[in-house]
């Protein structure tokens, strides 16, 4: 299951229009769409794919290694999987998926507090080896018990969220009734009834929950109701002070996820960060803001002082390649492996990793790269 790949599917634009044919309107647009005018979602992945590659043919080439190491740990290729919110809603049971099919590969799995399977569960799949994204909740004694639940389950790398400090504004969702309370609507029943393995799968798999949360929500709970209590819930906006409490209490390592300016990778380093993932999440929050690739390029100062990651954007194994080449250590990838799962199910994920893997793989022969570390090497400036 590894290395399995249906040829019908070489690309993640054959998966997304095969998973926009599976799912109901509602739940593609979910995960395939952006904010406001949806700017950014198009700016992160165009300029990436602005970048330019140098080849060379004639120089000795003994093959190209993409095994990467960080913070300890080696993984067979320099990409993992992002954390995603409400997997379990846009495909039944794609939050186990793709940490097993991570595992499979030995990449990186980040689980969300607000997915739709537990820390204990992932841990499980994963044999304890996961990272863990943190909403920062108001009170600091739930904080504590999801640190400890994830602590005791294995996490070793804990990643705090700085690029979500207010709900996004997002047309599709708030039309589709997914906004904050979200609601069912006629439509959305009626895009049900024409998605029958969506919603057999959803029927056999029980309904989307936070199963993280689950055990903290009151019983009983209407959808709005959930809604309001997961707003109250959770504070998005974070501080140095919450970031210092989070150093104290946290023995791993301690990442960052949404820094794009000098000045806050800056804050990061002065607090004793162990890392850095460059995000506007997906594209998700701020049409307006720059691109990831283009932040990435303000931070080298930085390398060395604190690992340099990157998500948002990246649809494929040249776009990896085009990240690593300008300056970051590692990446994150989200929307392709859902778009796998969705397309194809329980093979879904190990199709998307081994596709990413395998174009990777092509773009470090061609241009003649042996090891990931030596990408920048081959970044034309223009």
């Amino acid at each position: 299951m590894t290395d399995y790949f249906n040829s019908n599917y070489p690309s993640t634009d054959a998966l997304r229009l095969k998973a926009k044919q599976r799912m109901p309107k509602f739940a593609f647009e979910y995960l395939d769409g952006g904010c406001f005018s949806e700017i950014n979602l198009q700016r992160n992945t165009q300029e990436i794919r602005d970048i330019q590659l140098q080849p060379y043919y004639l120089r000795d080439f003994k093959g190209a290694n993409m095994k990467t190491e960080l913070f300890g740990e080696t993984y067979d290729a320099p990409f993992g999987m992002a954390p995603i919110g409400l997997q379990g809603l846009m495909w039944p049971k794609s939050c186990e998926i793709l940490a097993q099919a991570a595992s499979d590969h030995n990449l990186p799995f980040v689980l969300s507090t607000v997915s739709t399977a537990s820390i204990e569960t992932v841990a499980d799949i994963v044999d304890g080896k996961f990272w863990f994204q943190l909403y920062h909740p108001f009170d600091n004694d739930l904080r504590d018990k999801l640190l400890s639940r994830a602590w005791d389950a294995g996490c070793r790398t804990l990643v705090i969220l700085a690029d979500t400090p207010t709900f996004a504004y997002r047309p599709k969702e708030i039309k589709n009734g997914l906004s904050i309370p979200p609601k069912m609507t006629i439509g959305n029943i009626l895009q049900m009834c024409t998605h029958p393995t969506w919603s057999l799968s959803q029927l056999a798999s029980g309904a989307p929950e936070f199963k993280t949360m689950k055990s903290y929500i009151p019983k009983g709970l209407s959808m709005k109701h959930l809604g309001m209590f997961m707003d109250k819930t959770f504070s998005g906006r974070l501080t140095q002070d919450k970031i210092k409490s989070l150093r104290d209490a946290w023995k791993g390592n301690l990442v960052i996820k949404g820094i794009v300016n000098a000045e806050e990778a800056d804050i990061a380093v002065n607090l004793g960060l162990d890392g850095l993932i460059v995000s506007n999440h997906g594209g998700r929050q701020l049409d307006s803001g720059q691109s990831t690739i283009n932040a990435l390029g303000g931070l080298q100062a930085y390398k060395g002082k604190i690992k340099i990651m990157m998500d948002s954007g990246m649809r494929s194994g040249p776009d990896i390649a085009n990240a690593l080449a300008s300056g970051a250590d590692f990446t994150f990838v989200g929307r392709a492996p859902m778009y796998g799962v969705s397309a194809l199910g329980k093979k879904g994920g190990n199709h998307a990793f081994t596709m990413l893997k395998r174009q990777l793989q092509q773009v470090m022969e061609q241009v003649g790269c042996e090891q990931v570390q030596d990408l920048p090497n081959h970044l034309i400036n223009k």
